[in-house]
């Protein structure tokens, strides 16, 4: 049984994109907050941080 693979669409990218890092940076300092991926045309262009500050109930 032969079986045929189409690999034209197929793209394989070894390293991650360069904005993935900056967010697990993002989120590897944040404790409570947001990070936000803003996209243009199917590209990121810009990483947003909003970190909050919980205090403690009296």
């Amino acid at each position: 049984m032969s079986h045929a693979i189409d690999n034209s669409r197929t793209t394989v990218t070894s390293l991650p994109p360069d904005w993935l890092e900056i967010v697990r940076e993002k989120v590897a300092g944040l404790r409570y907050g947001v990070v936000q991926i803003v996209v243009h045309d199917g590209k990121v262009t810009q990483i947003e941080r909003t970190e909050k500050t919980r205090l403690q109930k009296d």
